[in-house]
């Protein structure tokens, strides 16, 4: 299983860098969930995955001799899921005001909309 994983991990790396280098913000946006999701599968993987029974235990029980999945991963994902969620929001809404403001998503054309410093050459 980790194996497999770690070959979704790669892609996804992959995929969101290929995205993330296009000059559309849109696609940033979309690599940047996707490295979202690829960070969160290589903490859920760190936590050595088991078929073994959840890690619940009754009341007064010792731990048992078998192995038992570990819930510090598994709370730490779902931590990046809510952390990832709330940046993906912002840059969304900071997309959406720059399209309203700007008119483009280009990133190069974007970056004409910035006020030109004293003193420097003209972009060609």
């Amino acid at each position: 299983m980790e194996a497999v994983l770690s070959l979704l991990i790669g892609l996804l790396v992959a995929v969101s860098v290929y995205l993330m280098l296009a000059r559309n913000f849109l696609r940033f946006l979309f690599g940047l969930i996707l490295l979202s999701n690829a960070a969160n599968l290589v903490i859920f993987t760190a936590g050595r995955l088991t078929e073994g029974a959840p890690a619940l235990l009754r009341y007064g029980e010792d731990a048992p001799a078998t192995e038992i999945a570990n819930a510090l991963p598994q709370a730490l994902v779902l931590t990046a899921i809510v952390i990832g969620f709330g940046l993906f929001a912002f840059a969304l809404v900071l997309a959406l005001q720059a399209y309203r403001q700007i008119g483009t998503l280009d990133t190069d054309q974007m970056r004409l909309a910035e006020p030109r410093q004293p003193g420097a050459e003209a972009d060609k």
